[in-house]
């Protein structure tokens, strides 16, 4: 008689996240290089997410998240910012940014090399021969300089500044600088790497910088390290939710999963699950816990199928039309609203369920451990949802 499968019910799948996502206070990390490599990667695209997200999960004895998240990247080059999974910024832990490049961010990087050139073929008399010759000319420039803006890099490398239509006969259509693209493709492709931002940890101006020479790893055997890594933090989780989380096609899921030999589970709502061998035992029972994620905040972006944790009537109130997550309102490993800050920066948040007397009570505490985080800085998601508008207001 076969074996039955493991089953690993909602409860079960929201008792781990609190525990391995670092959310319960008992569980809370130490520093920001292990929230990082907890979740894999922080998502980086909004600048303020990695310091909130890393803050909502580090114990109090941590000290302050946003100066730990300044020195990480930047000093101790413990942390990397970089173009990954769908082509997002995420800040990855250092030794996982050889995995994330091979496994990812090189077909992406080919794509986009190709749609520049094709584009520049298109909106102007510029091609792939000029191209070359610019992007040596300013990477020279980017060597002498040590670390550079693209205005600043302009003034070396004046074609820069050329003019191309971006987009044409989308609703995308706009001219763009050469600079902006070309910067973007040599960031994607590992040449260049982001640098401290202009301005204070909410700014999205930076500079750039030449970027540490990665090792080169075969395709696949960096996207079963990737995939062994995801699991430990996602699993159990669909072969759906890894090809929308990793942007691969299913074929090379299904590769992966068979390298790190994962194994099947039954996951409440009829589908099949995915979590590494020999991790199919019970997680520990957290304490009762609250917490307010920020906009794009990896767990709840972790996974495309979100019935778990998130009921599906709220869904139109928390993202926005893209698909991105606003920030979040947690109790014991659901979402139940949403927050934001009114114009003095408190937070104020709005309750999209009735959960109970102590979790207004934890939730209210939170409100209070992030009002003191955030110290009378504002921050304004990038990708603004209905709930967060409405409560900004």
């Amino acid at each position: 008689m076969p074996t039955p499968r493991p089953r690993m019910t909602g409860e079960e799948r929201r008792r781990r996240i609190a525990v391995r996502h670092h959310l319960a206070p008992e569980a809370r990390a130490g520093t920001v290089e292990q929230v990082a490599g907890a979740l894999t990667a922080l998502h980086g695209t909004d600048p303020a997410t990695v310091h909130l997200a890393a803050g909502a999960r580090l114990a109090g004895a941590a000290g302050d998240p946003v100066a730990a998240m300044e020195r990480a990247p930047y000093e101790d080059r413990t942390l990397v910012r970089m173009h990954a999974m769908r082509h997002t910024l995420f800040v990855v832990p250092t030794a996982l940014a050889p995995v994330v490049q091979s496994s990812t961010t090189d077909a992406v990087a080919a794509r986009e090399r190709a749609t520049l050139i094709k584009q520049l073929k298109a909106g102007s008399s510029l091609d792939e021969a000029w191209l070359a010759d610019v992007e040596k000319s300013a990477l020279a420039a980017l060597e002498r300089r040590g670390e550079s803006t693209a205005a600043e890099l302009a003034q070396d490398e004046p074609r820069l500044r050329e003019q191309f239509l971006y987009g044409p006969g989308t609703r995308y259509e706009q001219p763009q600088t050469v600079a902006t693209r070309l910067l973007r493709l040599l960031g994607t492709e590992g040449k260049v790497v982001r640098g401290r931002p202009l301005g204070s940890w909410t700014s999205s101006r930076f500079r750039w910088a030449i970027a540490p020479a990665l090792p080169a790893l075969a395709p696949a055997e960096a996207q079963a390290a990737l995939v062994r890594r995801w699991l430990a933090s996602y699993g159990p989780a669909t072969e759906a939710d890894l090809a929308w989380w990793s942007g691969w096609k299913v074929t090379d899921v299904r590769k992966a999963l068979s390298a790190v030999e994962a194994v099947e589970t039954d996951l409440d709502e009829g589908a099949t699950g995915y979590v590494l061998p020999g991790d199919t035992g019970p997680a520990g029972e957290p304490a009762p816990w609250a917490a307010f994620l920020p906009a794009l905040d990896p767990t709840p972006m972790g996974w495309q199928q979100r019935d778990w944790y998130l009921d599906p009537g709220h869904r139109a109130e928390l993202f926005d039309r893209s698909g991105n997550i606003g920030p979040t309102v947690w109790w014991n490993g659901r979402i139940i609203g949403g927050w934001a800050q009114r114009p003095d920066g408190e937070p104020v948040w709005r309750l999209l369920t009735d959960p109970g007397s102590e979790a207004v009570k934890a939730v209210k505490a939170e409100a209070s451990r992030l009002h003191a985080r955030l110290a009378g800085t504002r921050v304004t998601p990038r990708f603004r949802t209905p709930l967060e508008r409405s409560l900004s207001a």
